[in-house]
């Protein structure tokens, strides 16, 4: 038994290293062949007035005078000496530019992703509940509305409502000036962009998840609770939303980058930094370090999530496993 899950702990360790391998050698080939010169990131306006020799001197100071083949093995040797590297952006360790990663980067896009599926899990239960009546309709409506309305858009009439003309919440930044380490000041000005971000992607989840309740709910095995004395919450809040765990799992998986992703429109509008902002700064300026760091954490995040919901949905339900091994056998 132990002998088999550490075969399919490696296993699954390989597919990560070899999709990382993967991805670093696609990104880093395409960011090397884009059009502008990484030198202008690194000294700014100085290279206009820098003569053929000055340029070919900074270019081996940075490492970009040799074939790009040998340039991405010397990214790959100080990755593995757990060395980023220099952003040329900012001339310093890219260690020290992510330093603080979640609170700077990821906090908006992390607490998006948990809230968006518990807004829908519970959604799907109300709306269950009462399928047919007056709330049902309204959620179905006021959802399909924030669902089908531009992100950017929804975030300009809460920024005029909430920040303009209420003057209640902040329109801009993450925290106040000096207030870095305040977490109360940085839920404060977390507020309009999660609103954000959960208005305009939980009804998605919401709806498919209300679907699938009620599919279960229709099944004979039903009956069955109903006669114990079950009452309605219990059956669909409890034992239908037990069934549908796998679907909710790999609705998870499949979402990371749908919703991670979904914050960078949000990041832009609200001046929020976030890691879609430096994503797109980096690779604007040809940071390479930085911008193959990003990519890395980011491609890493996703693959793992994928892999640990694909895992816990077998387990939440065996059958899907034995379907797995069937299929493959």
């Amino acid at each position: 038994m132990l002998a088999r899950f550490a075969l399919k702990l490696s296993l699954k360790l390989i597919y990560v290293g070899l999709s990382l391998l993967a991805l670093s050698v696609i990104v880093f080939v395409i960011s090397h062949f884009a059009i502008g010169d990484p030198l202008q990131a690194f000294y700014g306006d100085v290279i206009e007035r820098m003569n053929e020799a000055s340029l070919a001197r900074a270019r081996a100071r940075l490492g970009l005078d040799e074939p790009l083949i040998y340039q991405y093995l010397n990214y790959l040797e100080r990755l593995i000496n757990g060395d980023l590297g220099i952003s040329l952006r900012y001339r310093m360790p890219v260690s020290k530019v992510l330093d603080g990663l979640f609170f700077k980067y990821f906090f908006l896009g992390f607490s998006s992703y948990l809230l968006v599926f518990l807004c829908a899990t519970l959604i799907a239960i109300i709306c269950a509940l009462y399928e047919g009546r007056l709330i049902d309709k309204i959620i179905c409506s006021t959802g399909t509305i924030f669902f089908y309305t531009p992100a950017f858009i929804l975030s300009v009439i809460l920024i005029l409502i909430f920040a303009i003309h209420l003057q209640i919440l902040p329109s801009f930044g993450a925290y106040d000036l000096g207030q870095e380490s305040n977490l109360k000041n940085r839920l404060y000005h977390l507020i309009l962009p999660l609103s954000v971000m959960i208005l305009t992607h939980v009804w998605y989840y919401g709806y498919t998840f209300r679907n699938k309740l009620l599919e279960e709910l229709r099944k004979e095995y039903i009956l069955s609770y109903k006669a114990k004395g079950l009452n309605n919450f219990e059956i669909i809040g409890i034992k239908c939303l037990r069934n549908i765990m796998p679907t909710i799992l790999n609705f998870m998986a499949i979402s990371v980058p749908h919703i991670l992703g979904g914050t960078y429109v949000v990041e832009a509008v609200f001046n929020y930094p976030g890691l879609g902002a430096l994503a797109i700064d980096s690779a604007k300026n040809h940071d390479y370090n930085l911008l193959m760091c990003i990519v890395m954490l980011t491609g890493l995040l996703v693959i793992v999530s994928a892999l640990l919901a694909k895992t816990l949905g077998e387990m939440a339900d065996p059958r899907l496993k034995n379907a797995l091994e069937v299929n493959h056998g």
